[in-house]
């Protein structure tokens, strides 16, 4: 199934009708992140969504977006995992046509 989605602002993440449509559920700190750095900067934030492969699909947001520069994180698999699996963000540095940036997952103790 091929779903195309207009860009979505941000603030439209926060309501469940829209998110229900498009059968999300969102990160509420993610949100509030998002929020609060848009606000802060006086930004419009807006988000797309794609179905599929991720490291297709990010690869293609980057071309059609367009994105000068990519910033995503790693979910700190293992190497066994990793190789069975593949790397996301592997995939995406190797073949995605901006620069990006990986930023690993800090396990913070209490």
């Amino acid at each position: 199934m091929c779903r195309r989605v207009a860009l979505i602002p941000i603030h439209e993440f926060s309501d469940p009708a829209i998110m229900k449509k498009y059968g999300l559920k969102p990160d509420p700190e993610t949100l509030d992140i998002a929020n609060t750095a848009a606000n802060q900067k006086q930004v419009v934030v807006v988000m797309k969504i794609f179905w599929g492969d991720p490291r297709e699909k990010i690869c293609e947001a980057i071309d059609k977006v367009p994105l000068s520069c990519l910033v995503m994180g790693n979910r700190g698999l293992g190497k066994i995992k990793r190789a069975i699996l593949g790397s996301v963000s592997n995939y995406v540095v190797n073949n995605g046509t901006c620069p990006v940036t990986v930023v690993k997952q800090t396990d913070y103790e209490s």
